[in-house]
């Protein structure tokens, strides 16, 4: 929800409304690096899209302290997705199908031609099936946590937290308190995102609770919460043909590296390279983004 000096606002249209993404300014980073203004309209800088997790407060802010590092060489593209930090919050239940669809739509519009792109948990999930329908608009896939949290058989949706906030009244009540909140947005990151509590600043918290707040984000918070949009990643993996590498942090809250390997096993063609980090929960970029910079600079030139 905050944007980053030398980045711009911009809007992309999809059947579910406008879709908000932040694109690196290149007048900004080429007067940084003093390049030759006719030289770089000649010669435009490759797509880098980094695509945010869900989770109340969800938004294009998880990737901003990772993505400037990537501005003198990329067009940087990150947006907010569906339901979730400044783009569309159409009231309505969420499903698989619509971010399949909203992703792939706004993917065609922005960068039609095959692109890099760095994306993480359930997003990076719905990613690997996207690539798998839309095969050309990908070069490479760099995945942080991918899970469908329902995976080899596990039903997210019969354990008894999404059961207790399927149920009317309390879903409304959990969100407002539990996550449209400030206090509720530091215990989520405290006790289920970081592994080092003290990794959390207060500009991360802010941010997270900005885009919790807007009108009608409960909808896909929800439809998030309530394993509606869960699905078991590993009946679609050995489909993927995307050169891709999938990094996972150790302290996972939701999902262990250990998932995370089988579904690497799966796809050893495809799935180059598999990597966990220490002392790290599930957004090793917010915990660690100078680790995640490296990783993700290593893995564009090995893929």
């Amino acid at each position: 929800m905050f944007k980053s000096l030398g980045f711009i606002e911009n809007i992309a249209h999809t059947s579910l409304g406008d879709m908000i993404y932040y694109t690196s300014d290149s007048v900004f980073w080429q007067s940084l690096q003093n390049l030759d203004q006719s030289s770089s309209r000649e010669q435009k800088p490759p797509n880098l899209i980094f695509l945010h997790g869900f989770g109340g407060g969800s938004s294009a802010y998880e990737w901003s302290q990772v993505y400037p590092a990537f501005a003198g060489e990329y067009r940087i593209i990150a947006p907010d997705l569906i339901g979730w930090g400044k783009s569309a919050h159409p009231q309505k239940d969420y499903t698989i199908d619509d971010y399949l669809t909203t992703i792939t739509e706004f993917l065609e519009q922005v960068c039609p031609e095959p692109t890099t792109v760095v994306a993480s948990s359930l997003t990076a999930a719905f990613l690997v099936r996207v690539a798998i329908a839309h095969p050309h608009l990908f070069k490479k896939l760099i995945l942080f946590t991918p899970a469908g949290l329902s995976d080899f058989e596990e039903n997210y949706t019969k354990s008894l937290f999404a059961q207790i906030i399927s149920t009317p009244v309390v879903d409304k009540f959990f969100y407002n308190v539990g996550v449209a909140s400030e206090s509720g947005i530091k215990s989520f990151l405290e006790k289920r995102q970081f592994a080092n509590p003290q990794k959390i600043y207060p500009e991360l918290i802010a941010s997270y609770l900005k885009s919790a707040s807007q009108r009608n984000a409960e909808y896909a918070a929800l439809s998030f919460v309530r394993g509606d949009l869960c699905f078991d990643l590993s009946k679609y993996i050995e489909k993927l043909t995307t050169p891709t590498a999938i990094v996972w942090g150790r302290e996972s809250q939701f999902t262990s590296p250990e998932i995370g390997k089988r579904l690497a096993e799966m796809n050893p063609q495809t799935i180059k390279y598999f990597q966990v980090i220490e002392e790290v929960g599930l957004t090793p970029h917010l915990e660690l983004p100078a680790v995640a910079i490296s990783l993700i600079h290593k893995y564009i030139e090995l893929l």
